[in-house]
Order: C-alpha cells, then sequence, then structure tokens
C-alpha cells in the first residue's frame, strides 16, 4: 500500500481499535491460479506482542480452507471511516481557487499466515466471542446458549475456523494532513457541520481524526 510518512499510523494499538470497530475484513489469498477476496467479520486479539492475532470462521462449502497453500502470505485489510471531501471546505478556495477534491480514509492491512482449524470446542469458544461482542449493545442479548444444542452442533460441523498471527500491520490515516492549517480546520468544521448526512458517522470520525492531528 502506498503511504506518504504524513499518512503512516504506526501505533499498534491505534490500529488494532480500527480493527475491533470495523471488524469485517477482506481476506485476502493466493488460490491455484488467482487471487481470492473473501469478506469476514474477525476477532482481532492483542497476543501474542506485537502484532496480535485474527480470528474467524468461514462456510465449510467455500474452498478457502482447501485451497489456500501451506505458508502462503494473506492479507486481511479493514476499512474505517471514509468520506469525500469538497474543495468547498477550505478557505483556500476562496483565496486562490487552486484546490480539488480529494477522499479521506483509514485503513489497515494485517499480514500473516493463515491456520484452519476444524476443533468443534475452539468453535464454539470462537463464535460465542464473537456473538457476544457484537450483541453487547443490545438490550436483550443473544447469546449462543439460548439455540438448542442439537442445532449449534449443526452448524458448527458446517463451519471452519482459522486464525492468522499477524506478521506485520500497516496503517494508513489519509486525513487530510497535507493541507495547511486553516484548510484543515476547514475540512473539521465542514464535516462537523454534517454537511453530508448521508456519511454523518464517518463524517464524525474523520474529523475527529483530523482533529487529534491538528
Amino acid at each position: 500500500m502506498y503511504t506518504p510518512a504524513q499518512f503512516e499510523e504506526s501505533r499498534v494499538e491505534v490500529m488494532q481499535a480500527l480493527m475491533r470497530a470495523h471488524p469485517l475484513a477482506t481476506l485476502v489469498t493466493q488460490g491455484e491460479s488467482a487471487l481470492v477476496a473473501d469478506h469476514i467479520p474477525v476477532e482481532t486479539a492483542a497476543a501474542p506482542a506485537p502484532w496480535g492475532t485474527l480470528r474467524g470462521h468461514i462456510a465449510r462449502a467455500n474452498p478457502l480452507w482447501r485451497t489456500c497453500r501451506d505458508g502462503a502470505q494473506s492479507l486481511a485489510i479493514f476499512q474505517g471511516p471514509q468520506i469525500y471531501i469538497t474543495p468547498s471546505f477550505y478557505p483556500t478556495k476562496r483565496e486562490t481557487g487552486e484546490v480539488v477534491p480529494t477522499w479521506d480514509y483509514a485503513v489497515v492491512h494485517a499480514r500473516g499466515v493463515l491456520r484452519f482449524i476444524q476443533d468443534a470446542v475452539w468453535l464454539h469458544a470462537l463464535v460465542s466471542r464473537l456473538t457476544d461482542a457484537h450483541e453487547a449493545p443490545r438490550a436483550a442479548p443473544w447469546k449462543v446458549g439460548d439455540a438448542p444444542p442439537a442445532y449449534i452442533d449443526k452448524m458448527l460441523a458446517a463451519i471452519v475456523g482459522f486464525e492468522m498471527t499477524i506478521e506485520s500491520l500497516t496503517g494508513k490515516w489519509k486525513v487530510s494532513q497535507n493541507r495547511g492549517p486553516a484548510d484543515r480546520r476547514g475540512v473539521i468544521e465542514g464535516l462537523r457541520a454534517g454537511a453530508d448526512a448521508r456519511d454523518s458517522a464517518d463524517a464524525r470520525d474523520i474529523a475527529d481524526m483530523l482533529g487529534s492531528r491538528t
């Protein structure tokens, strides 16, 4: 990933926080004849240091667990907040007109080697943790134990787990750091004013990211 120094994010805890907040990873692997991309919600664990571990599961019908080459590098891409930036946010537009649109975003790339797991106890623990994490905000969280045991056993038999010990993390926070102070303030103010209500959550998050760097 092309990452100019001013856009680089190297703090592991910051990258892992984005990965947890946006857990639907694009998992890119080398198949038998071409690159393969799967979209999979994953668990990000901090251990082992320094980069941590990714865990998830795929359908047993997915050929990935049979065709992914042993020892081959895999890439998990986490897309954080992203939003279009209009030149109208910049005071420079009024001063010189020498501005163009851009796109602000934050992403993390995690690399490592996949290990596939079929142990039912391991899978049960994984899906229980994933379920508990995503149900936590609900007033009455659903739990794996709410379903009949025989049904859960049937569902577990239909999936294969995987684990990736992360060997490197690359973070790119492209949030208008290349603009001057006045233009950066203009972006923050424009986004926080809700200039594009369709992307209000991403607008707020990008404004906060830029604000922490201004």
